[in-house]
């Protein structure tokens, strides 16, 4: 079978990767609403939290370890195969760009435990859960900016948005994903703490 970037059974491989993930995703989530009594708007938080988890382990974390080794292109690891299907559209993500190998240390070394800790403070339905989310989302959103702002702001050399997969499945719908739901979370969080704060200034 040809894996090689651009191919029809790269293209459905790599996306079928993300889609199994989201299936592995929904099966723990139903467990842990099953065991933990989660409401619909928890319920949906954990599925983000344990989809985006696993992402930044099996996605991410090979993708730093190999960057750190050399260049993704250069790569013959399996691993390397959705990143370097992925850097046809983004090229950066092929050459071991220091910006974006640096913001990957980031994501997998904080981002991914403070995703099971977000989890594990919604399951004991803790309200310190709310901190662990905003400082989670407020990072996912600056590791977005500080990925595409330098590159926008230099002329997009390294994009490549010739094609629609490129564009509007690659670069626009996997990275908003990561722009909308981190601000919905915010906004969760932001109700939560002024429902709360605003019942503490009652009782006063």
């Amino acid at each position: 079978m040809n894996f090689e970037p651009g191919s029809t059974s790269t293209i459905v491989g790599s996306l079928s990767v993300t889609v199994l993930q989201l299936v592995g995703a929904l099966l723990i989530t139903s467990r842990l609403v099953r065991s933990y009594g989660l409401t619909k708007t928890n319920g949906f938080i954990v599925l983000w939290l344990v989809w985006d988890a696993m992402i930044h382990l099996m996605l991410e974390t090979p993708f730093t370890i190999l960057s750190l080794q050399g260049p993704i292109l250069e790569s013959d690891s399996v691993l390397a195969v959705v990143w370097k299907e992925y850097a046809r559209a983004d090229s950066r993500w092929g050459v071991s760009d220091p910006t974006v190998v640096c913001l990957e240390i980031l994501t997998c070394g904080i981002c991914l435990p403070l995703c099971v800790v977000n989890i594990y403070g919604i399951c004991l339905q803790s309200p310190w859960r709310h901190f662990i989310q905003i400082t989670l989302c407020v990072m996912e959103l600056y590791g977005g900016w500080m990925t595409f702002g330098p590159e926008w702001i230099t002329g997009s050399k390294a994009l490549d948005t010739s094609d629609p997969i490129l564009l509007w499945v690659y670069l626009f719908f996997f990275n908003m994903l990561w722009v909308v739901i981190p601000i919905l979370l915010l906004w969760q969080s932001w109700v939560e703490m002024c429902v709360a704060f605003g019942q503490k200034s009652k009782r006063r």
